[in-house]
């Protein structure tokens, strides 16, 4: 009787071509993934791939073999899901992909409370600012803002996503703030290289009554990361436009300042993304539901949104 361990080493190896690339996706080691497809080969009698340096390909009995049990695997694992959500202790691997800052600030902090809780949940956070493909990553969820919607994907939207202008209090001594949006182009810029399209991102803002304007920035530092256009204002280089989320806690000690208090710019939400499919697993079910909770009892969206002023 073969294992499910075994069944899905075969599956993602199949669709990645790789032994290496399947065990990323099941968070496992390259020689574990191998040795289960070895096993479910000397079980059935038969050879599943061939292998090279380069690349493996399947066999015409392992094609064979693919289409008869990846439909059936992923029956599997929703029945096995279906079960371990239904009254039972949320437990096992909890992987998640968050955004180093905000990850760092608002959501690593809840993990006491969450663990205590739910001891048997074993979390597996990566700090990335990156959008991940949950399915084919092996993602259990994902926070962030802007992901593509594919099948099978939700969000479940935590807080807005809004952009501020911010300098230091050592920067704008002895300079007089802008009163406007275009005013910001009399000062040092610190703005974001994308590392996706490698253009730099230039932000249109607007106030409380629907007026909307252009923030012309110079472009005096660039860099990659939002983390380093946060860092590089608190040494005093210049304005930089920003998530509220990054700031906040600057802002709160007066180590930077706000500028064009009544302004900012949408960048949409910050949602919490997860598969969509009726039963989630517990675990992954409980981390929703104590993130959902968390930003509600610490007024998060409130705190973050730049159109309050």
């Amino acid at each position: 009787m073969e294992t499910l361990a075994n069944l899905e080493a075969f599956v993602r190896s199949a669709e990645c071509g790789s032994f290496s690339e399947a065990a990323r996706r099941l968070s496992l080691t390259p020689a574990a993934v191998s040795r289960n497809v070895a096993i479910l080969e000397r079980n059935l009698g038969v050879r599943l791939f061939h292998r090279s340096t380069r690349k493996l390909t399947l066999t015409e009995a392992g094609e064979g073999f693919r289409q008869a049990v990846a439909g059936n695997l992923e029956g599997l694992q929703a029945a096995i899901a279906d079960v371990s959500s239904d009254g039972s202790e949320p437990a096992g691997t909890l992987k998640v992909s968050l955004p180093p800052t905000f990850g760092l600030g608002y959501v690593l902090p809840v993990l006491p409370g969450f663990l205590s809780r739910y001891p048997h949940v074993r979390p597996e956070w990566h700090f990335e600012n990156r959008q991940v493909d949950l399915v084919a990553e092996g993602y259990d969820a994902a926070i962030g803002g802007g992901f593509e919607l594919s099948p099978g994907i939700v969000a479940r939207t935590l807080a807005p996503a809004h952009i501020i202008a911010v300098a230091s209090p050592a920067y704008m001594r002895n300079r007089v703030p802008p009163s406007d949006p275009g005013g910001l182009q009399a000062f040092d810029g610190i703005v974001m290289r994308s590392l996706q399209t490698g253009r730099i991102r230039h932000w249109t803002m607007r106030d409380g009554v629907g007026r909307e304007e252009g923030a012309p920035l110079q472009e005096s530092v660039i860099v990659n990361d939002p983390s380093a256009m946060r860092q590089a204002a608190l040494l005093d280089l210049g304005v930089t436009l920003v998530a509220m989320p990054d700031v906040c806690t600057d802002l709160d000690r007066g180590d930077l300042v706000r500028l064009l208090p009544r302004w900012y710019a949408d960048a949409g939400t910050i949602s919490l993304y997860y598969s969509s499919r009726t039963h989630l697993p517990a675990k992954t079910r409980a981390f929703v539901d104590w993130m959902a909770e968390a930003f509600k009892a610490g007024r998060l969206a409130e705190r973050f949104a730049g159109s309050i002023g």
